[in-house]
């Protein structure tokens, strides 16, 4: 089983024989949508590197619309639409948050429906 820890920067890491090993850092980069209903298979770049069109990819690739991804983060609508139309960046829990998504969304959609 592989163990995973989310680094309060956003990174990812696994954890092996007590030492941690990045998987990603931060953030997803956009990635051209498939038509098919392929696994999601995230690409990754720098914190720095946050842009709005990755965000927008992320919810197109969950299939959710602004609402229904704002609803189930637990947002409101206009912070998607800002984060989608550069006004905003996410910062901090949200661009994590962001990046556990890009590697399982079904997960992470699941476990805050529960919540």
């Amino acid at each position: 089983m592989q163990r995973l820890r989310l680094k309060a920067d956003g990174r990812i890491v696994e954890l092996r024989d007590g030492r941690e090993f990045p998987l990603a850092p931060a953030m997803v980069v956009a990635e051209p949508l498939a038509t098919s209903a392929a696994p999601v298979t995230p690409s990754v770049a720098s914190a720095e590197a946050v842009s709005a069109p990755a965000v927008r990819d992320l919810r197109r690739r969950a299939r959710l619309t602004q609402l229904e991804f704002a609803s189930r983060l637990g947002v409101p609508v206009e912070t998607i639409r800002n984060w989608e139309q550069g006004k905003r960046m996410p910062r901090g829990p949200a661009r994590a948050l962001l990046a556990v998504i890009a590697h399982a969304p079904e997960t992470v959609f699941s476990a805050l429906a529960k919540a």
